[in-house]
């Protein structure tokens, strides 16, 4: 794969500037998010954190460079949290693995979050894709270690929330947010999310900040399969979103582990 040369002003985190879209898009729906940053733009921009944290939402750790985590060593990793926790003023209790890269060789991160008294991690998929997944893993949350990524561990103090997956066509796939909301009508995705009610289990849903505010995302040039995958229905995930956070209730990892785990 060839990467693509971008200007160093296409470098700069344009979409940013659509924080307080989102802000505002999360205030008239009274929903509370969790907002997994990358540390590199609180560097830069300090001022998000207050916008987020005093709008009643959440911020957690999605590493500082978004770096794959097999791309990072475990001095890299703590050198990375400690950082974040400099950045945040030690506000952040939850992670996200860039690409959703926490697996079977990538535990160690487990362990890592573990000692730092982080409370969950949402960077399971229990589907297999072309680019991530545990098949195995179970669907609703449970204690994860790093020995034991994909099911409850008793003896473990980090809880686990899978993203949401449902079967199309007899096969197992993600339904959580992100390109499958674009791509997929949007019955499979409200089907998935009652059926998650029925059985007494969080539906976890993500989106990215650039598929909320398009209109701040740089096209650059992609292979067609990354291209597909990055723009495909853009323009459509902020409808949709808007009827989801209007037909369910969300709320912030924090508040749901506060409000009902304990």
């Amino acid at each position: 794969m060839v990467k693509p040369h971008i200007k160093e002003d296409a470098k700069k985190p344009q979409v940013i500037k659509g924080i307080d879209k989102i802000l505002d898009w999360l205030r008239r729906g009274e929903t509370s998010a969790t907002f997994f940053v990358v540390g590199e733009i609180l560097e830069s921009n300090p001022e998000i954190l207050d916008k987020i944290t005093g709008g009643g939402h959440e911020i957690a750790f999605h590493t500082m460079y978004h770096d794959r985590l097999d791309v990072l060593t475990k001095d890299d990793f703590v050198t990375e949290l400690n950082r974040f926790s400099e950045l945040t003023g030690g506000k952040s209790k939850g992670f996200r693995a860039p690409t959703f890269s926490l697996n079977q060789n990538t535990g160690w991160a487990i362990d890592i979050l573990t000692e730092y008294n982080y409370l969950y991690d949402s960077s399971i998929v229990p589907a297999k894709t072309r680019l991530y997944g545990v098949p195995s893993a179970d669907t609703k949350p449970y204690k994860i270690s790093a020995n034991k990524i994909e099911r409850d561990d008793t003896n473990a103090k980090i809880v686990e929330f899978p993203l949401m997956v449902t079967r199309i066509w007899g096969k197992k796939m993600p339904v959580g947010g992100g390109f499958y909301l674009r791509f997929l009508p949007s019955r499979p995705i409200e089907n998935a999310i009652k059926r998650y009610e029925d059985e007494s289990k969080p539906a976890t849903f993500y989106i990215h900040s650039w598929e909320l505010t398009p209109e701040y995302m740089p096209r650059v040039p992609l292979p067609y399969s990354d291209s597909f995958i990055t723009y495909h229905n853009l323009a459509k995930a902020m409808p949709k979103m808007d009827s989801l956070i209007r037909k369910f209730k969300f709320t912030s990892f924090e508040k749901y582990v506060k409000n009902y785990m304990n």
